[in-house]
């Protein structure tokens, strides 16, 4: 998948030691300014899905670029995880954990039925936090976990591999090494 995505991959521009020294920030700010890159990537998005979900969700904020537009692709609904207290409505949320301290990702009670398919989209996984947390959310839902797509993956830092453990089948466009 790798090569046949070098186009993609290309689009991506490395900001070294961004937020701080040491990581090498992969922006994907310049994927979206390029229109065919970006209709390409949320087209190989869905190609790499076997049945169509009830929904996709996407993790705020830039998952959300990618889940809305593949939502709109595939036809489905789109569920948003939102960062803690954003949402106007009843709610569940899960903490997880961040370099350092704790963050919350919630999502409206009624955002899902009961058995339904969804399909989990976030532009990067790094150490995997935010989507576990994603995940255990849409469970408690009562949802079926489909899988979980990323525009990136940063395989050093072990975030996909969490998610695998959980039972969640992840796939990713691209891999970069490093932070």
């Amino acid at each position: 998948m790798e090569a046949r995505n070098a186009d993609l991959r290309a689009l991506i521009r490395t900001i070294p030691d961004f937020p701080k020294p040491g990581i090498q920030f992969r922006d994907i700010t310049t994927l979206l300014l390029d229109a065919r890159g970006f209709a390409s990537s949320v087209e190989r998005l869905a190609s790499g899905l076997g049945t169509t979900p009830d929904l996709i969700a996407g993790i705020e904020a830039r998952g959300f670029v990618f889940a809305a537009a593949l939502a709109q692709r595939l036809g489905t609904g789109l569920l948003l995880i939102r960062k803690g207290g954003k949402l106007p409505g009843a709610t569940i949320a899960e903490d997880y954990a961040l370099e350092y301290g704790t963050d919350r990702l919630a999502m409206h009670v009624d955002a899902c039925a009961p058995g339904a398919t969804v399909h989990l989209v976030d532009d990067l996984i790094a150490t995997g936090g935010s989507a576990l947390a994603a995940v255990r959310l849409i469970r408690r839902a009562g949802a079926e976990l489909a899988g979980a797509s990323f525009v990136i993956d940063l395989p050093s830092l072990g975030g996909a591999e969490r998610v695998r453990s959980e039972g969640v089948e992840i796939r990713a466009l691209l891999s970069f090494p490093g932070h």
